[in-house]
């Protein structure tokens, strides 16, 4: 066996794979960014090595430089991880010819399966099922669009040399077909160097089941159960489970052993997914295969009871497979969430910031988490903005599901947005719960998964009340007579009461409390209510009566910004001073950045007429591309910002003068 491996990548999967390797006595060497100094992964590490600056393209995609790594720390191999380098021949081939052993398939292998247009020609014959489409190697415009009308609509644009979402469109109706082309073809060049497009047919009402195969260098392969990935935003999965609900034992052998035929057609060796369209009437197609280790791959992990990493050390080594197909066994139901920074009701638009407050849930044979952030980390524009993934397991789907619940109440998260509310309330939603599964899974269910809050804001603010005065108390030291009406915080005068009032700002509202302290417990006015409090906080965690319901929030209060917590949902607010310097708004007519990224196209210039609804800035976030339209008729007045500029969240780009329209 290896006794060092190289990982060449980042966050949560490097951490992943150095554990395994640790336990199996191989030692590990990191490589990191300027961004990544102090990183978990390189904490974890036996030695790390600094490969370049923040951008991954000088840094994490730098071959020659993690091969120039590798040799100097004498690792006889490397681990890819995911992203990144992982499906890139020529860095499999450097390895190769460097006599460094890729912990992954031969170059050969992803290649073949590196173009989707290539991979699908290699499936027919195979007989793996295709779903109608054109996977050619002319590109021609003319041509594209004569494919989109012989496929029909809609259908879906995709980029032959990449995933994660990127590089993707549906288009509804011929009318939208050359905007999203070359939508799709910018931000596939931009991420993956290719803009060569395919076109599918795209089903109204498919499921995303996959298939984890594994073979050696013997020429054995086999399949380990199912995964269904259906719940996507972007075409980039938030929610993964195995084995997938509801297929018939005929159709998961089907699918497995399409699965390996697609592997053996390439000469596979290792982890790879073979990915599918499940269809309503039972049927699937081929969609690609990842010739790497998968996101989603612990849920594999946990109803096989195997550990993927150390199969894939091992037949790197040039071992067998641990079991043949007859010994695969699955038991009970695992589930897992992506945890992300970014805004749901944004369109799910990336986060930056910093991982002020994390507390997470305890890790046990029913909860995993797999992360490469502790609480202080930034989570910046370089990188994707997963914080985590978040799985648990069960006997079965119904109490994994509770047990996933459970979990997401259970990570806290103060600093930066993040989807946990979304996916507690997704996971608890009926139609999950019910196992109704469709890649249009979000936007068929918005309702259930975008709910008001669960606590009304007069009893928030009673408890952000509780939060505030309970830490001040415990900041402050004991008087030396706690009888004397003189320590106590009510304001206290002779002959007289006095209300201490305490102002909450909540979003652009400021609501003013009065309070008055009477024997331990709280009298909080808020508007025309009168609400009585006991509060004890310990830590980070509030016990509190009110009038009579007894309940508990965990909260973070930092330079005045507060944030509780209570069953998966959040409520934030400001301990309001007259001092502060609150930035203006940006006008009507203007349109401010969504979030930090960089300008990627201005589509208008000053002067110009525009329409509501009009694309006038491309910016992209995280190798995401998002188009900000224009919100109302008007003319371009002015533009504060050229391509390729970095800007920040609420930075006005471009002014509109509205009255001009008229």
């Amino acid at each position: 066996m290896f006794s060092k491996i190289l990982i060449a990548n980042r966050g949560e999967i490097a951490c992943r794979v150095i554990q395994t390797a640790h336990r199996m006595g191989i030692r590990c060497v990191a490589v990191y960014s300027d961004a990544d100094a102090s990183a978990r992964h390189v904490a974890m590490a036996d030695e790390a090595f600094h490969i370049g600056p923040a951008a991954s393209a000088d840094s994490y995609l730098r071959g020659d430089k993690i091969i120039e790594v590798a040799r100097q720390s004498g690792a006889q191999a490397v681990h890819p991880g995911y992203g990144f380098l992982s499906e890139n021949t020529d860095f499999a081939e450097a390895c190769e010819a460097n006599g460094i052993a890729f912990i992954g398939p031969p170059s050969s292998a992803i290649a073949a399966m590196g173009s989707k247009s290539a991979a699908k020609a290699i499936m027919e014959k195979a007989g793996v099922p295709l779903v109608p489409g054109y996977h050619g190697d002319d590109q021609s415009p003319d041509l594209l669009r004569a494919e989109a009308e012989k496929c029909g609509f809609p259908l879906l644009l995709k980029a032959v040399a990449g995933g994660g979402g990127k590089g993707m469109r549906v288009v509804e109706r011929m009318s939208e077909f050359d905007d999203a082309l070359a939508a799709a073809q910018r931000e596939a060049k931009n991420a993956f160097g290719n803009p060569d497009m395919l076109i599918e047919r795209y089903l109204t009402q498919p499921r995303h089941v996959e298939i984890q195969v594994f073979c050696d260098q013997h020429g054995n392969g086999i399949y380990l159960a199912e995964r269904d990935c259906s719940v996507q935003r972007r075409h980039q999965k938030v929610l993964e489970e195995a084995p997938a609900p509801g297929l018939s034992e005929d159709t998961r052998k089907a699918m497995g052993e399409a699965a390996v035929r697609a592997a053996k057609a390439i000469n596979y060796v290792g982890a790879g997914t073979v990915e599918f369209l499940y269809d309503v009437d039972g049927s699937f197609f081929f969609m690609e295969m990842n010739t790497r280790l998968q996101v989603e791959h612990p849920v594999t992990e946990m109803v096989t009871g195997q550990d993927l990493v150390e199969w894939q050390l091992k037949v790197a080594w040039g071992e067998t497979l641990p079991l043949a197909q007859e010994q695969v066994k699955t038991r009970g139901h695992a589930v897992e969430a992506r945890i992300y920074a970014e805004d749901p009701d944004q369109d799910f638009l990336p986060a930056t910031g910093t991982l002020r407050y994390l507390s997470t849930p305890d890790e046990s044979a029913h909860v995993r988490v797999d992360t490469g952030v502790t609480e202080g980390d930034e989570i910046s524009i370089h990188y994707d903005p997963m914080i985590a993934k978040l799985i648990v397991w069960d006997e079965s789907r119904d109490q994994a599901v509770n047990r996933m619940v459970q979990a997401l109440e259970q990570y806290r998260i103060a600093g930066l947005k993040t989807n946990i509310r979304f996916l507690h309330a997704a996971v608890d939603s009926q139609p999950f719960r019910a196992a109704e599964l469709t890649t249009n899974f979000i936007a068929s269910h918005g309702d259930l998964l975008f709910p008001k809050s669960r606590l009304d804001t007069d009893k928030a603010l009673v408890l952000a009340a509780g939060f505030v005065l309970e830490q001040r108390k415990s900041a402050e030291p004991v008087t030396a007579d706690p009888w004397s009406p003189f320590g106590r915080k009510n304001s206290w005068r002779l002959n007289s009461e006095y209300a201490q009032p305490l102002k909450l700002q909540v979003g652009d509202e400021v609501h003013e409390l009065k309070l008055l302290e009477r024997d331990d417990r709280y009298q909080v006015f808020v508007g025309d209510s009168v609400y009585h409090l006991n509060a004890r906080l310990d830590d980070d965690y509030l016990q509190a009566v009110i009038n009579g319901h007894r309940l508990s929030v965990h909260g973070n209060l930092h330079n005045d910004e507060l944030v509780l917590f209570y069953e998966g949902d959040t409520f934030k607010c400001t301990v309001y001073r007259e001092t502060y310097d609150f930035e203006e708004l940006a006008g009507e007519g203007s349109l401010a950045a969504p979030m930090n990224g960089a300008v990627v196209a201005i589509q208008a210039k000053a002067g110009d007429r525009v329409k509501a609804g009009d694309t006038l800035v491309i910016m992209e976030a995280m190798k995401m591309e998002h188009a900000i339209k224009a919100p109302a008729d008007g003319v371009v007045s002015e533009i504060f910002y050229g391509e390729g500029d970095q800007v920040a969240e609420g930075a006005e780009l471009i002014a509109i003068d509205t009255e001009e329209a008229d």
